[in-house]
């Protein structure tokens, strides 16, 4: 299984990180060592000059000073080290499990930045080796995980000539209609609010949205572009029309004024053209007359009393 193999590298990563930085700190203590002992050194031949000679002695204590600053600079160094050592505890198994668990909801939801999910990869993942197994028709891979884990999987060939996606056409059409109205984000959103997935099983998310429309030539959304050739939303056309959204809704459903509705859960879609007709003039007229005129006329209404007393 993926996720036993994931927790292992994760284990295995967190070890070899800490060797690193093990042995990261012994060589800064070896340097400590050389510097420390190229200051004495420098000490010494600055003892040994003689005083009169302010040329010889003045370079001799430069050299000293210099010395004595690489120890500094060194000790700083390792106590940085130390220090951010002491901040950083290395989980335990235990907490590794809990994080591989949470993985795959992290990993599948639609809100998780595409970063992120590299960084995940390259922290847990060293390669993957792909390999082809004519008899069985199937790609092998094999996942070289940090700290030296291995897993394979095998996965059905994809013969030449077979579409490399296989999300449904109703889908792709669907797409090809809420471009006019949607960016790829709000796309993503309806089609998972209508429980449609990707080919492979997934959650719509705007990166899978983008590779669809580029792998089926479909542009994507452009305001000016949709101003341009009129089209719009319930609410904009309603608006367009000066009536309610429900009332424009009930008309389209009765056949009255052209709309196009690709999904339940989602957006209708107009066009200028559609509410410009002289049936929709009809309509817009047969709208406001019903609102000027009530049911009932006033004459005939009934009156609420009200007493002061």
């Amino acid at each position: 299984m993926v996720q036993p193999a994931a927790v292992e590298a994760a284990i295995l990563a967190s070890e070899e990180e800490t060797r690193k930085q093990d042995d990261v700190l012994d060589a800064w203590r070896r340097d400590l060592e050389a510097a420390r002992y190229a200051a004495q050194r420098a000490q010494r031949q600055y003892d040994a000059a003689d005083p009169q000679n302010r040329l010889v002695a003045d370079e001799l204590e430069r050299r000293w000073n210099q010395a004595l600053q690489r120890v500094q600079e060194i000790e700083l160094r390792i106590e940085q080290h130390v220090h951010g050592q002491g901040k950083t505890t290395t989980p335990t198994r235990e907490e590794f499990e809990d994080l591989a668990a949470k993985l795959e909801a992290v990993w599948n939801c639609p809100d998780a930045d595409i970063r992120l999910k590299k960084r995940i990869v390259r922290t847990l993942i060293h390669e993957v080796v792909v390999d082809v197994d004519p008899s069985a028709d199937e790609v092998i891979l094999v996942v070289h995980w940090k700290g030296g884990v291995h897993t394979e999987l095998r996965l059905p060939r994809r013969r030449r000539g077979q579409n490399s996606t296989h999300t449904s056409k109703e889908i792709i059409d669907t797409v090809r209609v809420l471009v006019r109205i949607c960016s790829d984000e709000v796309i993503a959103g309806v089609l998972n609010r209508n429980g449609l997935l990707t080919g492979h099983g997934n959650r719509w998310t705007l990166e899978r949205v983008t590779s669809l429309r580029s792998h089926h030539a479909i542009p994507c959304y452009d305001a000016d572009k949709c101003k341009a050739e009129g089209w719009m939303n319930l609410t904009e056309a309603a608006k367009t029309l000066g009536v309610n959204a429900r009332t424009l809704r009930l008309a389209v459903e009765r056949g009255e004024i052209e709309a196009e509705h690709p999904l339940d859960d989602g957006p209708w879609i107009f066009n200028r053209r559609a509410i410009e007709t002289e049936a929709a003039g009809q309509f817009r007229a047969r709208v406001r007359g019903s609102n000027r005129n009530p049911a009932i006329p006033t004459s005939k209404q009934s009156t609420l009393g009200f007493s002061t007393t």
